[in-house]
Formats: C-alpha cells, sequence, structure tokens
C-alpha cells in the first residue's frame, strides 16, 4: 500500500483566503486520516503576483490552525527543495521540458508578441484565449539550433494533438473526457525561463510522490492537459478531487473584497481559529451523522473526501458567528478571560471588576466585538426612555416603578453588602413583605441601573459590579427621570 502524500502548494500572493484554507485543510485531513504526510511548497513562479510577506502569512497560518506539515521550506524530508523558484535553480523543469522535446511531446516557439497578436481567439469556459496555431512545430533542427544559437527569445509549449480524445478522472466528478481540438499548446517554460503554473505542478507533483491532489474546480478544464503530460512522460497520474466553489450569501463567488474572505480578516472580526477551522471543514464537505462542532482531531478521524459535495458551498456568515458562540460557550474561562479582556478594557475605562464581567457576557456573545455593545452601560449610563420601565409581563408601569425606586433607595443606601447575595436578599425581603412578584421590584431596578432592555446579567450583580456609590447615583436618576414624566 502506498503512503499517502499530500500536498498544500501556495502561491504567495497576499492574505490566506478561505478556499486556499479549505484546499490546506482538506489536503491534510487526508493525509491524516489515512496516516499519510502533508507537505507545504511554496509556488513563487509568478513573480509579478508575489506578495512581500505572504509567505509568513502562509506559515502563521498553518501554525495557527494546527495544520502542521511534515514537510517543508522549514522541514526537509529529502524531496526538497521546497519553494519553486529553488527548484527551478536546479534546471529541474527544463530537464523535463527537454525530455518532452525529445519526445516530440514539446516543441520550441519563437514567435513575437506581434504574431501572437494577429491570432485568432476561441472563447473557453467564458475566457477569450488566442489558439495558438503550432507555427513553430514545423521548424527544422537547423533553425532551432540556429535561433538557440542567437539567443532567440523562446517559450516550449506542450504539443497537443487535434484528433482523438483525452480522458481524466476525478474522484468526486467521474471520467471527464475532451475533445483534444479543444486542448491548446499551453507554454511549459515561459520566456523568462521559468516554468508555467501547470507544468511546475505536474513536474513536482511527481519527484515529491504526491498522491493526492484537491484543489478548486475551476482547474477542472485544464486537467486533460495535466493527463497529457503524466502520459507522456510516462508517470502515474495522481488522485485528483476539484472542490465546489465557495460562494456568499447571494451565491456570488467569494471575493477578495467581501471582508471575510480570508483566515486574518475572521480573526480581526473577533473570530477564534477552532471555530473557523471546523466552519470551513463543513464547507463542501459533511459527516455521516449531522453532528456539526468538530475538534481538528475529531476531523481526522471522520473525515472521508468521498463524502465532499459537488454543489457550491455557501459561505454563511451568520452560520460562522452561531458555531463561534458555541466555541466561546465551552471555552475555558481563564482563556476565555485572556482573549475577551482587550475587548473590555476598549469599552470600559472605569477601575470595575472585569473578571465578573467577563462572565456575564461569555454565553451571550458570538464574537468578541460583540462584547461592546453588552457592557458599555458599565462605562456610562446611557440616555434611556421612561417608556422603558412598563413591561407587561411584569405587570409594570411607571408609577409602579417610581413607587419601587423610592421605597428601595433607603433601603439600598442603609445596605452594608453589596455583593449579589446580600442585594438580592435585601431584595427578595422587600418583595415578601409588599407581596408582589420578583420582577416587580427586579425590572425597575434593573432599567434603572443599566438604562437598557436587555443586559448581560441581572439587576444585583449589575449593582455588585458598579459599586454602591454608582448603583445609588444611577437609581436616584432613574426616580428623577419617572417623577419629571408621571
Amino acid at each position: 500500500m502506498t503512503k499517502i502524500r499530500t500536498r498544500y502548494a501556495p502561491s504567495p500572493t497576499g492574505k490566506m483566503h478561505v478556499g486556499n484554507l479549505r484546499s490546506a485543510l482538506y489536503e491534510f485531513l487526508i493525509a491524516k486520516h489515512a496516516g499519510g504526510d502533508f507537505m507545504l511548497r511554496i509556488e513563487d513562479t509568478d513573480q509579478e503576483r508575489y506578495v512581500e510577506g505572504a509567505t509568513e502569512i502562509i506559515y502563521r497560518t498553518l501554525e495557527k490552525t494546527g495544520l502542521v506539515h511534515d514537510e517543508g521550506p522549514d522541514k526537509d524530508g529529502g524531496y526538497g527543495p521546497y519553494v519553486q523558484s529553488e527548484r527551478m535553480k536546479t534546471g529541474i523543469y527544463m530537464k523535463y521540458a527537454k525530455e518532452l522535446i525529445d519526445k516530440g511531446e514539446a516543441y520550441y516557439c519563437f514567435c513575437d508578441k506581434e504574431r501572437l497578436a494577429s491570432l485568432k481567439t476561441e472563447v473557453v469556459d467564458g475566457k477569450e484565449i488566442t489558439v495558438y496555431d503550432k507555427h513553430c512545430l514545423s521548424l527544422s533542427k537547423e533553425e532551432i539550433e540556429a535561433n538557440l544559437a542567437a539567443g532567440k527569445p523562446f517559450v516550449i509549449r506542450q504539443n497537443n494533438p487535434k484528433e482523438g480524445t483525452t480522458t481524466f478522472h476525478d474522484e468526486l466528478y467521474g471520467d471527464i473526457t475532451v475533445d483534444n481540438s479543444q486542448l491548446d499548446d499551453m507554454i511549459l517554460i515561459k520566456s523568462d525561463g521559468y516554468p508555467t503554473y501547470n507544468f511546475a505542478n505536474v513536474v513536482d507533483d511527481h519527484t515529491m510522490n504526491i498522491t493526492h491532489v484537491v484543489r478548486g474546480n475551476e482547474y477542472l478544464s485544464s486537467s486533460p492537459k495535466y493527463v497529457r503530460l503524466y502520459d507522456a512522460f510516462g508517470w502515474q497520474v495522481p488522485v485528483y478531487i476539484h472542490l465546489p466553489l465557495i460562494t456568499d450569501e447571494n451565491h456570488k463567488k467569494l471575493s477578495k473584497r467581501s471582508g471575510h474572505a480570508s483566515f486574518e480578516d475572521l480573526i480581526d472580526q473577533g473570530f477564534i481559529t477552532e471555530a473557523i477551522v471546523n466552519y470551513v471543514a463543513l464547507l463542501g464537505w459533511s459527516p455521516e451523522d449531522n453532528r456539526e462542532i468538530f475538534s481538528l482531531d475529531e476531523l481526522i478521524k471522520e473525515f472521508d473526501y468521498h463524502r465532499i459535495s459537488k454543489s457550491p458551498a455557501v459561505f454563511d456568515i451568520v452560520k460562522l458567528r452561531w458555531m463561534n458562540g458555541e466555541y466561546l460557550k465551552a471555552m475555558d474561562f481563564d482563556k476565555f478571560y485572556e482573549m475577551a479582556e482587550p475587548y473590555l478594557k476598549k469599552a470600559i475605562s472605569k477601575p470595575l471588576d472585569l473578571k465578573k464581567i467577563a462572565a456575564m457576557v461569555k454565553t451571550r456573545i458570538e464574537v468578541f466585538p460583540d462584547i461592546a455593545g453588552l457592557v458599555d452601560f458599565f462605562e456610562e449610563l446611557p440616555e434611556y426612555d421612561v417608556a422603558m420601565y412598563t413591561h407587561k409581563k411584569m405587570k409594570t408601569t411607571a408609577e409602579s416603578s417610581l413607587e419601587v425606586l423610592k421605597d428601595l433607595l433607603p433601603i439600598l443606601e442603609a445596605q452594608e453588602d453589596y455583593s449579589n447575595d446580600g442585594l438580592y436578599q435585601a431584595l427578595v425581603k422587600y418583595v415578601e413583605e409588599k407581596g408582589c412578584k420578583n420582577g416587580y421590584v427586579m425590572w425597575p431596578i434593573r432599567t434603572a441601573v443599566s438604562g437598557k432592555q436587555m443586559t448581560p446579567a441581572g439587576a444585583t450583580e449589575i449593582m455588585e459590579v458598579l459599586g454602591k456609590e454608582e448603583s445609588l447615583n444611577r437609581i436616584r436618576k432613574g426616580i428623577e427621570l419617572l417623577k419629571a414624566n408621571v
């Protein structure tokens, strides 16, 4: 049984897009599920699109998400170098391109820009492409050698037949057969000596013993050309798994401008890594049962790539928020507090017990930035409408609320114990003496001390954090407000 070897082969062109993260995750899960190796290869042959610092983003993201590679530029496993520009310096791509020339499967092309511009164009998969007319295929050996000796610029093209068909097999889409007349003679080596993405991919995957290749289904149309390259060399074709598109809620392709398209954007928006990885795993894959919450170890155990769907996956930010909230609820409190503290400090500058406030919001937020809107009243009592004191279910009105606050003010002024329990006992005692329901008393107090309809905790918990002086000031303010409106 061949050992499963997968690779994540990103181009360092910016932030790690959700689609790239999913490819990396699925490659990782396929390898680890089968006890195989997961490799990192940096594909930097497209020098024009190279972004400074992008390689660091790749390393940082893999480390944060737990997708630990067994081999890569920083961990030699005997298949290096693992960076394409360094591989190029070894001459590997030119060596294999010349091997194809010797076999008649590729040829030198010396056509200049003017000649190429005059060629006819065809629309393939919605894109306009120039179809090369095989002009240089007919050059004699002498002409080729003279051109090379004169230093004339060239590219090396794949020599695809015009008759017959080519069949390509994908694990999800099955057999895909195309007419060879549709296959353009794609460039393998560019005029700058660099290999094209397609050619370097084939050479690297073969020479690095890659058994399974996962990538987006936008590459399906170029896959028959890959098969022809493998066949031309007499190499075994790896197992191909083409993933469905990820769309936004409007079924448009998830774009880099959508604000939540990259891993780092999501982290900046207050999502946690474990929830992002869990959610991305479900963008196109589903387990046998309807379970939704998985740790990375559980995903390794459960992941079967045959259960990947062919339908586009919708990136639903509402669903991700829900999942993130579930992770926050289950999180160890100390870890939660460490992550929540910067958000709490931004919302509250007063010397209050932030740990108590964190405990109030832990089960009530979906992402960390939700904290501000829940706790801002601790910093300052907001302006609020007196109508808030009227609550049908609690059977309260502005008049009843005024009465309750006026009754309680001297009791709370005399109260020494401002702990949650001490305050609760004092209020319950008043409820019993008055012969009413708890809510009839708690609602006006909570409204007065928070000025909010929805709060992350009850009246006495809020008062404990605010302290005696601030709580009494707010209750007095409530009394003034009610007096002015009753």
